[in-house]
């Protein structure tokens, strides 16, 4: 599977199965988390047979069941875009290894989860990992004129990173950003609300996978 299809078929999941994760997509997963750490300055972990951190009321509230596995996004004050763009990148890596995610900002047991932080860093989100029982399924989306200025006459680079965007997982399916196309560049912008900016980096990185172009200029 490369990204292109790990964008069309990854949907969030919240029941997992027993299956272990093998040691080697561990160890690949560890790597890409190593990476990315060392470029955005973030500290993300890969937590696995854990099952502590999605017991008690909350989990039961988000309805997950069977997650002993799960990344922790956890980094420097006010990087709530960065989270958004990495994280999305370790999501698709995963899909691509043939796992399962789900991005969970408040139905986890945050005081059981495994994690460190060091100084000045705060936990921003979760990201629940392994073997689905199902491979999820898709969610009612916005028009692509609620989220972007693209039309028939738009390149088609810009068609195809906009494509992109309509499939990134957002905060309860909120779809809280608008992309515009200014000549040769792309502005971006996010909405009111919560983990929009977040919302706006996962946007971004389906945009940048998409379109094949990084070609942004300052937020609208």
């Amino acid at each position: 599977m490369d990204i292109f299809e790990a964008i069309k078929t990854r949907h969030s999941v919240r029941s997992y199965s027993d299956k272990k994760i093998e040691p080697e997509k561990v160890e690949k997963l560890t790597k890409i988390i190593k990476k990315i750490n060392a470029e955005s300055g973030l500290d993300f972990q890969l937590i696995t047979d854990e099952p502590e951190g999605f017991t008690g009321t909350m989990a039961h509230y988000g309805s997950f069941k069977g997650v002993k596995n799960y990344f922790v996004l956890a980094g420097p004050k006010k990087k709530d875009y960065e989270v958004g763009y990495y994280g999305e990148k370790l999501v698709l890596a995963a899909q691509m290894l043939g796992l399962n995610t789900c991005w969970v900002a408040l139905t986890f047991n945050k005081r059981k989860a495994k994690y460190t932080l060091k100084k000045g860093e705060k936990l921003y989100v979760v990201i629940s990992l392994g073997y689905g029982a199902t491979q999820g399924k898709a969610h009612k989306s916005k028009a692509i004129s609620d989220v972007s200025d693209m039309n028939e006459n738009s390149p088609q680079w810009y068609k195809d990173g906009i494509e992109a965007v309509m499939l990134a997982p957002t905060a309860v399916n909120q779809q809280k950003f608008y992309f515009e196309l200014n000549g040769d560049d792309v502005k971006m912008k996010a909405g009111g609300g919560f983990y929009t900016e977040m919302d706006l980096g996962i946007a971004r990185y389906h945009f940048d996978i998409g379109s094949g172009k990084v070609l942004f200029e300052e937020e609208l």
